[in-house]
């Protein structure tokens, strides 16, 4: 069974290096310089930023996926895109071990119920098209285009593409 917490502290570390791990098999997909902008951004911490919540799926005494759910009007992009007036979903990542078991849904419903408990309207994210699993549950959970707030991080012609949901 898995249950959803916030991170410990002392889990911060190995929470950057599944991320890494997850995100990697997209390295063969994109531009090199294009992956290590990636890699930076899911390496960094960002989620040490003030609000963010840092937020795991652990089965069997193990975190196999993490979110970092960052607050409305922050910095989530370091100046990529505006500040947004809603939550946004970073750095979703599950171990490639650990896939197909409703982790990344599970943690996804986690961010959701916390901005409906905050009393705010919506929730967003960004993904990009090479990573096609994201966006088909993104967009099964009812996530909607939001072209205004995309951004293209390394000038590779790849789009970061923004979603929201209403959740209210």
């Amino acid at each position: 069974m898995i249950t959803i917490r916030q991170a410990l502290p002392s889990e911060k570390a190995s929470i950057r290096k599944q991320r890494i791990k997850s995100y990697e098999e997209h390295a063969k997909q994109i531009p090199p310089g294009h992956w290590e902008a990636l890699k930076s951004a899911v390496s960094s911490n960002a989620d040490e930023q003030e609000g963010v919540e840092l937020i795991v799926a652990v089965e069997e005494g193990q975190v196999i996926g993490s979110v970092a759910l960052f607050p409305a009007k922050s910095d989530a992009y370091t100046g990529l895109v505006d500040m947004l007036d809603y939550p946004e979903i970073r750095m979703l990542a599950v171990d490639p071990q650990a896939r197909n078991k409703g982790a990344a849904k599970a943690l996804i419903n986690d961010c959701i119920r916390q901005t409906k408990e905050s009393g705010l309207p919506y929730i967003g994210l960004h993904t990009a098209d090479f990573m096609e699993a994201a966006v088909r549950l993104y967009e099964r959970l009812g996530f909607e285009r939001m072209p205004q707030f995309d951004f293209e991080p390394a000038n590779d012609g790849i789009i970061v593409k923004a979603y929201r949901l209403s959740v209210t």
